[in-house]
């Protein structure tokens, strides 16, 4: 809200003023201070005249029309009058002795009354200057009153009474109140029904506590409202609306009531407006607002939503608070009068007058201010002060025009400061109804005419480039005009649009619609235009262009009010209509295969009482009330503000945003919205827009976008195309329109592709009528199609005919005649004409034909012909097939040695079973591959059982086992027939027979693994029955009964024991079971019947039960057996695979069995070494191996013998002579064998002493030198690895190991043993020398803990 003046008179300082507004026009304003004046303002704020009163005006009021003033003053008995429509005061005396204090007009006659502080009342009648005077109305002092629209005087005075009197002053209804009373008003309360007696309730502020409502006809039942002790005092209240009351209190609260008998006392609205205090409150009709001021604010509240403020002004100056608010009848200037005495009249509604030109505005900002604004151009606001307030406001590029009933004030728009130079004021000829610029010309509309001038230039220059239009009246008068750069358009009563070329004054062109044209609206250049007629139809007009003059727009609104078109130079097809609600836009779309068209592409919704003026990229700028300019963009604009990088939108809104884009032509915002969506759906959309609008180089972009191949090559093909028509129907086609297409086509310079669309479409009717007219020489070929299609469809009547049509007699056309003879055999024999069909077919080349031509006679039960027709063909299956079906048996059996159907050989081998030749029937079912027909008749009628054996066996055929069973068992050989039973899966039936006959051991032989429990189960207790125990515990073991196969084992007699204990160890592994694990240890250490068995048992035990320490100890034991037995092999593979498994099961192994290993395995090793003449490794082992003589006692003198002789041969003389003297001992001297005695004799007798000293190599750990053999460091007392091929300790950096049982072996030694041998030393695998590998870092083999010392 903008402030339009302030008064600040130093007479009213510090005083209180008493106001009031000229009634109706609110053109005056006439304002009392302390001094003995009353000053009259104009609603601009200037001082117009002043009144010259006796005394301090105490009261003053306007008469219903606004024209007479009537001021009342201290120290007089006058009334004084002023006229304002003759700027006159005249005096009337009221013959009142005593003070007055109160006066008012009547709100529907000339009536004025006047109360004194005495209470005494005059009624004056200005028309007949008629004084009624009325003596002691009241006792004191009337102080407030209301006139109702009936003429009633309700009056309050200081003697707190009410009375009601008519316009004679008689008293109608008098009333004692409970308080002073004040605010009088007439309204009518709200009620259920309408009733007519008009204002009949009276409201009054009682003692500024209670609001009292006083019903004239109900005088008895008066309502007395009282409210919130915190609200305050009273100030102020006012009728609104159907009944409401608005309150203001004096702690700040304002607050809305309504008069409804069953709302009474019910707050609707209540708010704390303002801090300490309110002081006033008013209320505009015609505004529908509501104000309040207190606390130095006013504000300002809609009606309609109360919730809602407006507007909240500050006015910070006034530091002593506000005091009275006032608005003007039209609501368009409130006053607000302050404690110390100025008042602010502010604008609160401003009449919206507003032009455009281009991006150019002009609109009213103020009563007597006209801003001119670009902001697209981003150029400053230049504000124009009027002299007038305008009626109308024109702009062009260059100038601006205002202006009231005939005269217009033209104004320069210029770049010096202020912006602006006033021109001239040109009088017309008549009322100015509107009034168009360009850059140089205006144009008004007055009477029916336009007057067309220039705005500068020389007098003689204006009058002759003057000129008024219609040059007759006879062309009728003139109901709008638009003015362009280059053109005038006007519209006339009798449907006339007429263009006029400005530069020469000529008409260039006229449309004639048949009713009466309101209004015209041009876009920018002139070249289109759109007009409203009579009907409010609207149309879009393009002069420049004849053929498509003229479209009605879609979907008009006969509220629409205006059109604005688009300035952004890419939318300039674009324009809105709009009405006080809403704007839809339209855009024009010129080129599409459609031919030109407008579409209504949506609406958006307006906000309150804005004017659209500017239309620029979507967004509409438009003037509102309070005199300035909004933005509101347009929602069918919505894909823009993506752009501006906000958040993305759901899949919905990009569809609808994509569809707007489309509509509006917006290709390139449609194709970022795509590429950021990126839907199928979309690129779908886009692409069919781009097709409908021939913009074929960005639908290939497009459809290469989505991926769509084949309508990118078909667009390629028609790029170059330059008949627009032919183009047209080339996208119409590929957008499925064909009717549209083909009439594109045929209207185009290549009219033969219509028949080449319909063709490949299968529009054989509409190809056929096309060829007629333009390729008859295609009339054969389409034919031909259309025949094949009539056929599938089942029309064989035509397709006969167009198979006959078809034929072209043409050897060029060989192949087509010939399918046209297939089509018309076909066709023939549809047609019961079986003959002539058959005859065409046996004659035609195609094998196929014959085919297609004996399935339709074989559905048409004509065997004999279907068949032989089959014959011809070579479909052999199929003839034979009808010929079973016609009994013709015997063509069946010349037939069948071309036939490879089983069905028909089956067929075949069931009618030759029928007439007893039965191998001709058992070949036929062979062939057919049923061979249980073939067992069947083998058995049955050919006596050969033994084919029949061989094809079960081959077959698996259960069916045929147990015809094979059956036949078997007629001849009492049971075991073929339990085999037979069991092969065809009856178990149950195959066990009775082998109880029956004793054949169980057969049976269990035959069922093997694959019965079920039940199965073994059975078996298992027939054995047991029969005391079989080794069979009985097998097959309870089978069947999970683990404690009673044991106990069948255990009870086998000593011939099967080896079997039965090896059954009773692999039952107590899987039983895993202790009970059952002690009963078979007991039993083989002998405590059951005081017989050990072997060791070797107790071993398998523990390994089956995974008790692997408790079989490292038994193996300990067995390899010691087999150790003093001398069987060194067997006890080194027994440590060797004991050890692996302690390994792969992460067990410590014991240490005993570690050196065990170690010492048989150095002993093997000597055997390789000396083999390979290796004396000193040979030797080297031997020295281990005697030094451990105890653990070979059963070859105590062979290996010493062979320690001597080796390390003799060594050179190891010192150690042969120690062994030799060992050898000397009685109880090994005469064992030694006589070939080596007397060298070793003599050995003892002549010692040599001398001994190769032995090499030393770092210890793998801590890397102390110690000889190659030495297995202990006796640095850091490690266990060293030894190598599995020389038996000497490991060395880090000639680390390797068998890939097999991983143990280590020196790389430079392994490699050498390898070339003479192929297995590893240790556990005998096969190996290469390719196999091994170095290994760099052997820290993770040099664990210190697998060995449990």
């Amino acid at each position: 809200m903008k402030s339009v003046f302030i008064l600040a008179e130093k007479a009213w300082a510090g005083s209180n003023l008493l106001y009031k507004w000229q009634k109706t026009l609110g053109n005056y304003i006439a304002v009392a201070g302390q001094d003995n004046s009353v000053k009259i303002f104009d609603r601009h704020g200037h001082k117009w005249t002043e009144l010259n009163l006796p005394g301090r005006c105490v009261g003053m009021d306007w008469d219903k029309d606004g024209d007479i003033l009537a001021v009342i003053a201290a120290k007089s008995s006058s009334i004084y009058l002023w006229d304002a429509s003759v700027n006159k005061t005249s005096q009337i005396d009221s013959g009142m002795r005593d003070q007055m204090s109160f006066i008012l007009w009547s709100k529907t006659g000339p009536l004025l009354a006047v109360g004194t502080v005495k209470g005494n009342l005059l009624i004056y009648n200005q028309q007949t200057s008629r004084k009624i005077p009325v003596l002691g109305k009241h006792t004191k002092k009337i102080t407030c009153g209301c006139w109702s629209s009936q003429n009633l005087l309700a009056l309050g005075s200081d003697d707190n009474t009410l009375t009601i009197s008519n316009h004679e002053g008689d008293t109608i209804r008098q009333t004692t109140l409970r308080g002073e009373p004040a605010e009088i008003y007439f309204s009518v309360m709200k009620t259920d029904e309408r009733s007519s007696q008009g204002e009949t309730t009276v409201s009054v502020s009682v003692g500024k506590k209670i609001l009292m409502l006083f019903n004239i006809n109900d005088p008895d039942n008066r309502i007395d409202l009282t409210f919130q002790h915190r609200y305050g005092n009273i100030v102020s209240y006012r009728w609104f609306g159907d009944g409401y009351i608005l309150i203001g209190f004096s702690h700040g609260y304002f607050v809305v009531i309504s008069t409804h008998i069953k709302e009474i006392g019910e707050e609707l609205y209540q708010a704390h407006n303002h801090k300490d205090s309110l002081n006033s409150v008013a209320i505009s009709q015609a505004l529908n607002k509501a104000a309040s001021c207190g606390d130095n604010s006013i504000k300002i509240h809609e009606l309609s939503e109360l919730k809602d403020i407006s507007n909240v002004i500050q006015l910070n100056d006034e530091t002593k608070g506000l005091d009275q608010l006032n608005w003007t009848d039209d609501g368009q200037l409130l006053a607000v009068s302050t404690q110390k005495g100025t008042l602010h009249v502010f604008l609160t509604k401003l009449p919206i007058l507003g032009d455009s030109f281009g991006t150019q505005l002009a609109y009213l900002t103020s009563l007597l201010e006209v801003t001119v604004s670009n902001q697209v151009e981003r150029e400053s606001p230049v504000s124009i002060e009027v002299e007038v307030e305008p009626t109308f406001i024109a702009v062009g590029p260059y100038h601006v025009a205002v202006g009231m009933n005939n005269r217009a004030w033209f104004y320069a728009l210029v770049d010096q400061e202020p912006g602006f130079i006033k021109l001239k004021d040109v009088e017309y000829l008549g009322t100015i109804a509107s009034m168009c610029l360009n850059s140089d010309y205006a144009a008004a509309l007055f009477e029916g005419k336009v007057q067309l001038h220039m705005i500068e230039g020389k007098d003689q220059e204006e009058r002759k480039q003057m000129k008024l239009f219609p040059d007759d009246d006879r062309q009728g008068r003139i109901l709008c005009h638009a003015l362009t750069t280059d053109f005038l358009y006007y519209s006339t009563d009798s449907g006339n649009v007429v263009c006029v070329l400005v530069e020469d004054l000529e008409t260039v062109s006229s449309y004639s619609h048949p009713v009466a044209v309101r209004k015209v609206f041009s876009d920018l250049n002139g070249t289109r235009l759109v007009f409203i007629d009579d009907k409010n139809c609207g149309f879009l007009l393009s002069p420049a262009n004849a053929t498509d003059s003229c479209f009605e727009l879609p979907n008009f609104s006969p509220t629409i009010t205006g059109v604005l078109w688009d300035n952004w130079h890419a939318d300039r097809g674009v324009f809105v209509a709009y009405d006080d609600d809403k704007v839809y836009t339209y855009a024009l779309h010129k080129t599409t295969i459609y031919g030109p068209r407008v579409v209504l592409v949506g609406s958006t919704t307006l906000p309150f009482s804005h004017i659209p003026l500017l239309l620029y990229n979507g967004e509409l700028t438009c003037q509102t009330t309070s005199g300035k300019i909004s933005e509101v963009p347009l929602s069918t604009h919505s894909f823009l503000k993506n752009s501006a990088g906000t958040a993305p939108d759901s899949p919905q809104d990009i569809s609808k945003q994509l569809a707007q884009a489309l509509q509006l032509k917006r290709f390139h915002e449609a194709w970022d919205l795509c590429k950021a969506a990126g839907r199928d759906a979309d690129w779908a959309e886009l692409g069919k827009a781009c097709l409908v609008h021939m913009e074929v180089e960005l639908a290939i972009q497009v459809y290469r976008m989505s991926g769509d191949v084949g309508m990118v090559l078909s667009l390629q093909g028609i790029q170059g195309v330059e008949d627009m028509n032919l183009l047209a129907g080339h996208l119409a086609m590929f957008l499925g329109d064909y009717n549209l297409s083909q009439d594109l086509y045929l209207s185009s310079n290549s009219p033969i592709a219509a028949l080449e669309m319909r063709r490949d479409l299968l529009h054989w009717d509409s190809a056929l009528m096309l060829a007629k007219r333009l390729a008859e020489d295609q009339i054969p070929f389409i034919s031909k199609e259309y025949a094949a299609h009539l056929e599938f469809i089942g029309d064989y009547v035509n397709a006969l005919a167009h198979y006959e049509k078809g034929m072209t007699h043409d050897n060029k056309f060989q192949d087509h005649d010939e399918a046209c003879q297939a089509g018309v055999a076909r066709m023939s024999i549809r047609m019961g004409d079986i003959r002539r069909g058959a005859a065409q077919a046996i004659q035609h080349p195609s094998r196929l034909l014959k085919k297609e031509c004996g399935a339709i006679l074989e559905s048409m039960k004509q065997f004999s012909e279907a068949a032989q027709l089959y014959e011809k063909g070579q479909y052999y299956d199929k003839a034979a097939s009808v010929y079973i079906r016609s009994k013709n048996w015997t063509k069946v059996g010349e037939l069948l040695p071309h036939v490879s159907s089983p069905k028909i050989h089956l067929q075949y081998a069931k009618a030759k079973e029928a007439d007893g030749k039965y191998k001709d029937a058992a070949r036929a079912y062979e062939s057919a591959k049923d061979w249980d027909n073939v067992i069947r008749v083998l058995l049955d009628h050919l006596n050969n059982p033994e084919e029949a054996v061989r094809i079960v066996r081959e077959t698996q055929s259960i069916d045929g086992a147990k015809m094979v069973a059956r036949f078997f068992l007629r001849l009492n050989d049971y075991g073929s027939a339990i085999h037979f039973l069991v092969l065809s899966q009856c178990n149950d039936e195959a066990f009775q027979l082998a109880q029956q006959h004793g054949q169980m051991e057969v049976y269990a032989d035959i069922i093997g693994s694959e019965a079920t429990q039940e199965d073994y189960q059975s078996i298992a207790l027939y054995f047991e029955g029969e005391k079989k125990h080794l069979q009985a515990g097998k097959f309870f073991q089978k069947c999970g009964q683990y404690s009673r196969a044991l106990k069948h084992f255990l009870k086998c007699p000593n011939t099967e024991d080896n079997l039965a204990v090896e059954m009773a160890i692999e039952t107590v592994g899987q039983a895993k079971d202790s009970s059952l694990t002690n009963q078979l240890i007991d039993y083989l250490m002998g405590e059951s019947d005081g017989m050990p068995k072997d060791a070797k048992y107790l071993f398998r035990l523990y390994m089956a039960l995974q008790q692997y320490r408790e079989a490292a100890r038994t193996a300990i034991i067995i390899a010691r057996e087999e150790q003093c037995a001398g069987n060194y092999r067997n006890a080194h593979d027994v440590l060797f695979s004991m050890y692996t498994e302690l390994q792969a099961q992460k067990i410590k192994i014991p240490a005993e069995m570690a050196t065990n290993l170690m010492i048989l395995h150095s002993y093997l090793l000597v055997k390789i070494h000396v083999k390979r003449s290796d004396h000193l490794k040979g030797a080297r082992m031997l020295i281990r191996v005697s030094n451990n003589i105890s653990k070979f006692p059963a070859h105590v003198v062979p290996i010493l013998t062979s320690a001597v002789i080796e390390c003799h041969r060594a050179g190891l003389r010192n150690s042969a002579f120690s062994f030799a003297a060992m050898l000397m001992r009685p109880e090994y001297r005469n064992e030694i064998d006589p070939k080596y005695r007397k060298k070793i004799e003599a050995m003892v007798r002549r010692p040599d002493t001398s001994e190769l000293e032995e090499e030393t190599t770092p210890c793998p750990f801590c890397g102390f030198q110690l000889p190659q053999n030495e297995l202990l460091c006796i640095s850091c007392k490690n266990n060293l690895p030894y190598c599995i091929a020389t038996g000497r300790h490991m060395l880090k950096e000639d680390w390797s190991m068998c890939p097999h049982c991983e143990f280590p072996a020196l790389y430079s030694q392994f490699i050498l043993l390898l070339e003479t041998e192929t297995v590893c030393p240790m556990c005998s695998e096969a190996l290469s020398v390719k196999q091994v590998k170095k290994i760099s870092d052997c820290s993770a083999y040099l664990q210190t803990d697998e060995v449990d010392h």
